[in-house]
């Protein structure tokens, strides 16, 4: 079957080390495992990382790449693979199809029945294949970890990357304040045109927020910190911009403020999302729709840094 998947490492140029060619069918690794035939997937940044040897040893190659896909079930039902499998191998006891078992990239992929929720009626399947990964992990940030319920507004920085632009869009359909930060002043634009007021990093806000999305790292969160009002939870789930910020404890303990991290979601959760999707008539932001023949392509436009939104392939082409 066809397939894109990382033939070596290349962390100067990650797209060097990707190929396009035929891999061997799924496998399953137990009897509750299904082969899904693919019709639609969406690309991450974990992608480039793989690429460039992040999370992967030689002796893993050549994988699969691709974290996000839908498809069809042996039953001919129409399913949003959820990407996170049991994995007693790895220390967090999971991983993430790409990781150790081959990934969506491919016409067909295989993962646990259990993994499979189903596409809901009204919802296209380019859509739905940007959903598992970053779109899950913003709901999961907003509500789960950030308790988006209990408050009003909400800041994210780094706005235009997958997980933060999603966070946007989500956070507006629930009809918060919504802050959202970036260095580009076209992609501010486009913030503002979602439904938030977009700022330059940095920048002061009208008012304090109740919680925080943070996927940039060490260049924002002195922001992120005193941006935030007393009680405000900080999400982060990435650290795109330095890993190791200096934190003020005086103001997390004298504000009583939240830090709290997290990743992915839960099926139960990815359900969850498609079904606001649908009752709020939210669909995801979209950069680009690329043929898989065109897969190269796609990895370029995910690459140049440019991307506003989620890059999509649809294997029909």
């Amino acid at each position: 079957m066809r397939a894109a998947f990382a033939s070596t490492f290349d962390a100067d140029n990650p797209l060097a080390a990707l190929a396009v060619g035929d891999r061997p069918e799924p496998t399953h690794p137990d009897d509750d495992w299904v082969t899904v035939e693919v019709r639609a997937s969406s690309l991450n940044r974990h992608d480039l990382w793989s690429l460039s040897g992040v999370g992967l040893a030689p002796e893993q190659l050549p994988m699969i790449l691709g974290c996000d896909a839908v498809g069809v079930d042996p039953d001919g039902n129409d399913v949003v693979v959820y990407p996170v499998v049991v994995d007693p191998s790895d220390p967090r006891g999971l991983s993430i199809l790409s990781e150790r078992f081959p990934g969506t990239l491919a016409e067909r992929v295989a993962v646990p029945r259990a993994n499979l929720v189903p596409v809901p009626a009204g919802l296209p399947l380019t859509d739905a294949a940007c959903l598992p990964t970053a779109w899950l992990t913003a709901y999961r940030m907003l509500t789960n970890r950030g308790r988006i319920d209990e408050g009003e507004a909400v800041l994210v920085q780094g706005a235009g990357g997958g997980v933060a632009t999603a966070a946007v869009v989500l956070a507006v359909a629930l009809g918060k304040r919504v802050y959202a930060t970036s260095r580009d002043a076209a992609k501010r634009d486009r913030i503002a045109a979602l439904g938030a007021t977009a700022l330059a990093p940095g920048a002061r806000l009208p008012e304090r927020v109740d919680v925080v999305i943070e996927t940039v790292g060490a260049a924002t969160f002195d922001h992120s910190m005193k941006s935030a009002k007393p009680g405000a939870r900080i999400v982060v789930s990435g650290a795109t911009a330095g890993h190791e910020p200096k934190v003020n404890l005086r103001r997390v303990f004298a504000l009583q403020l939240e830090i709290l991290g997290t990743s992915m979601g839960t099926p139960a959760e990815l359900a969850e999302l498609l079904a606001l999707c649908v009752d709020k008539g939210v669909r995801p932001v979209v950069d680009s729709v690329y043929g898989f023949s065109q897969v190269s392509d796609a990895f370029a436009r995910l690459h140049s840094g440019e991307v506003f939104g989620k890059v999509v392939l649809d294997h029909s082409r």
